[in-house]
């Protein structure tokens, strides 16, 4: 088997029935990624946990690095489903630039705190092997396409290139969120890391001049 074979699903649950194991196995697997670390799950326990059989595990999920893929897609598709909202509001009502990118920290934020400690094992923990890497790094940049879609919409936002631009802004905040989150610096609260932010970024995209 190859190693990106080794990533992805077995087989697509095509009934109800499949679709409930497949998402309970995730939802167990968040739990037990964030309770024993990437190097402390299993299988055995992701399948325990999810009230199923590890050969049902199986059925859909060749080992835990194809689980973990899985999950760290859940949470990129998420940002691509927030992007796609805010450009179908650029190309219809275009709300101004600093409303877009308000939204866009602040659904960032949110998603960081929907699982912190689950996040902290996708993005921080190692060692992930690299083919696992890869495929994250895939979708991110997938998401940074989106991105870029949005902003070549927006009227206000000034790029040279804004492929450059959308890859820069998305491993910008993703990070400054994250690390927000995970290791809360004292004495900044999340408004003022909005707030810094969005001044920040519509600066640059908008082009204005530091008074």
């Amino acid at each position: 088997m190859s190693p990106r074979a080794k990533l992805k699903p077995r087989k697509k649950p095509s009934q109800a029935r499949s679709r409930a194991t497949v998402e309970a196995v995730l939802a167990a697997a968040a739990q037990v990624f964030q309770r024993q670390g990437y190097a402390g799950a299993t299988t055995d326990r992701i399948a325990e946990r999810a009230g199923v059989s590890v050969g049902s595990l199986y059925q859909y999920f060749p080992n835990k690095d194809a689980i973990l893929v899985a999950l760290a897609e859940r949470h990129i598709d998420a940002g691509f489903a927030l992007v796609r909202e805010l450009l179908a509001e650029a190309l219809s009502d275009v709300p101004p630039l600093s409303s877009v990118l308000r939204r866009f920290v602040l659904a960032m934020i949110a998603l960081h705190e929907r699982e912190p400690e689950l996040h902290r094992v996708l993005f921080e923990e190692a060692p992930l092997p690299p083919p696992v890497r890869r495929q994250i790094r895939k979708r991110e940049n997938e998401f940074a396409t989106e991105v870029c879609l949005l902003l070549e919409a927006h009227p206000e936002v000034h790029t040279d290139d804004p492929n450059v631009t959308a890859y820069v802004l998305v491993n910008m905040v993703d990070a400054l969120v994250h690390n927000f989150i995970l290791h809360a610096p004292q004495g900044i609260s999340a408004e003022e890391l909005t707030d810094e932010m969005v001044s920040m970024l519509f600066r640059h995209l908008a082009r204005v001049e530091a008074s």
